[in-house]
């Protein structure tokens, strides 16, 4: 019986431990700021995914992931990714979090939209042999009239590959829902960094808020 419920409780972690995601809100929070989570205990080194929650301000947002680039194909669909490079997806949670703090940001009257030309990416590590790297962000804003404010972000990225622009493109100006106001779009430069993250940021006005 003693050795019965420390398998139970094992079990119980485990099930717990896949929720780390590209999308939704589910997460195992380490402490008050993080969330981390045990990828394959199925081999001596465990894989590590520690997602520092966006943190944004009414000037900024920015994050922090440190973990694994890939994971396993096997954990596609159980962890609700879009591909193996499960670091790139902190870009979808960011994405997140900008758009609705720019959509607070026009509720509130302080009409803004992100400054393109101050955007910063780091990714130390990738491609290094560990498999782990620090992806860094940070995305600041700007203050600007009523009909120049952005209510909405995202992005087009490739991890170690060269973004797919234009089927983002296409995919948020034929969006069913119509999400992008007079199909416009606001497209960054490419950033690069040096270990081979490449990004483009795409900000618009969103049909949903009107000048």
């Amino acid at each position: 019986m003693n050795r019965i419920v420390p398998i139970i409780v094992y079990v119980s972690l485990l099930s717990l431990a896949f929720s780390c995601e590209s999308s939704g809100n589910r997460r195992i929070f380490t402490d008050g700021n993080q969330e981390q989570l045990i990828l394959d205990s199925s081999h001596n080194l465990p894989f590590t995914c520690i997602i520092d929650t966006p943190f944004c301000t009414d000037s900024s947002c920015s994050g922090i992931y440190r973990g694994v680039e890939f994971v396993s194909e096997r954990y596609i669909d159980q962890l609700e990714l879009n591909g193996t490079d499960v670091a790139h997806q902190y870009s979808n949670k960011m994405c997140e979090y900008v758009g609705n703090k720019l959509k607070q940001l026009y509720r509130d009257s302080l009409y803004s939209k992100v400054d393109f030309n101050k955007i910063r990416i780091s990714t130390k590590g990738m491609n290094g042999d560990s498999n782990y790297v620090e992806y860094k962000i940070y995305i600041p804003f700007k203050r600007v009239p009523k009909n120049q404010a952005m209510t909405a972000f995202d992005h087009s990225g490739g991890w170690g590959h060269k973004p797919e622009l234009k089927r983002r493109k296409h995919d948020l100006l034929f969006s069913s829902n119509k999400i992008v106001k007079n199909r416009r779009l606001w497209i960054s430069k490419l950033f690069r960094t040096k270990e081979g993250l490449q990004e483009y940021w795409i900000q618009w006005q969103h049909t949903d808020f009107t000048k």
